[in-house]
C-alpha cells in the first residue's frame, strides 16, 4: 500500500534528487573522515594539532588558557543545538500549515502540488536538523569529558601517567570535533534541501553545489595549506 502510495506523490526525478542528496552527504563525510595520508582532509589534519595540543598541556602547570579554550568550543557546540532547535521548531510550525504552504506555492508556480508533497519535504529537512542537532548535543558532552579528563591529567610530563591521560584527552576532543563537523554537514545539506521546494532539478542543484563547497574546505582551501605548513 505504501509502495503503491509514494510513486503518486512524489515524481521518479524527486526520488532521484533525494538519492542524490543522501549519496553526496554520505560520501563527502566518509571522505573527510577517511582521507588518506597523501592528501589528508583539514579535520585529519586538525585531529593532529588536537593531540598536539593535548600533549603540551601536560608541560603547563598553569592551564587556564586550555580550559577557556574547551570551554569556546563548548559554547559553539550549545550555539548550533539551540539554533537547530529553533529551525526545527519553525519547520515544524510550517508542516502545521501545509495547506497554506502549498497555496503559496502554487501561486508562484502555477502548479497544483498535494499538501503532503511540501509535509515531505519539510519533514527532509527536519531529518537533517534533528541529526545535526544529536551531533552538536553528543559533541558538547564529549568536549565536558574531555575538560574532565585534562583536570585529572598530572602535571608534568615526568609523571608516569600524564602521557596516558594526555593521549585519552586528544581521542575525546578528536571525538568530539568529529561530532560537530557531521553536524554542520547536516546543517549544510539540511539548507540544500529547502532548495527541494523550487523542485528536484534544484535539490540535486545545491545538493552537489554543497557537496563542492565542503569539499574545497577540506581538501583545496588556503586554510589547510596553512595548516601544512611546516617550520624551518
Amino acid at each position: 500500500m505504501f509502495t503503491s502510495f509514494m510513486p503518486s506523490v512524489l515524481s521518479a526525478l524527486d526520488a532521484a534528487a533525494v538519492l542524490v542528496l543522501l549519496v553526496l552527504w554520505i560520501g563527502i563525510g566518509w571522505w573527510v573522515e577517511h582521507s588518506s595520508v597523501k592528501r589528508p582532509s583539514t579535520s585529519s589534519i586538525m585531529a593532529d594539532y588536537r593531540r598536539q595540543w593535548m600533549t603540551q598541556m601536560t608541560r603547563r602547570d598553569v592551564r587556564i588558557f586550555d580550559a577557556q579554550t574547551i570551554g569556546s568550543l563548548r559554547q559553539s557546540t550549545a550555539f548550533f543545538a539551540s539554533t537547530c532547535v529553533i529551525a526545527i521548531g519553525g519547520a515544524l510550525a510550517l508542516i502545521g500549515n501545509a495547506e497554506q504552504v502549498a497555496g503559496v506555492a502554487e501561486d508562484l508556480t502555477e502548479e497544483n502540488i498535494p499538501a503532503i508533497v511540501w509535509e515531505l519535504k519539510l519533514l527532509v529537512i527536519v531529518g537533517f536538523l534533528t541529526n545535526a542537532f544529536l551531533k552538536f548535543v553528543w559533541s558538547n558532552r564529549l568536549f565536558g569529558y574531555c575538560s574532565v579528563m585534562m583536570g585529572a591529567t598530572p602535571n608534568g610530563s615526568s609523571d608516569p601517567t600524564s602521557v596516558s591521560f594526555a593521549r585519552k584527552a586528544a581521542e575525546l576532543n578528536i571525538a568530539a570535533a568529529r561530532g560537530f563537523n557531521r553536524g554542520l554537514r547536516a546543517v549544510y545539506f539540511g539548507l540544500a534541501t529547502v532548495a527541494w521546494l523550487a523542485g528536484p532539478e534544484f535539490l540535486i542543484a545545491a545538493a552537489i553545489v554543497t557537496f563542492l563547497v565542503i569539499w574545497r574546505r577540506e581538501f583545496a582551501s588556503q586554510s589547510r595549506q596553512v595548516l601544512l605548513e611546516t617550520d624551518g
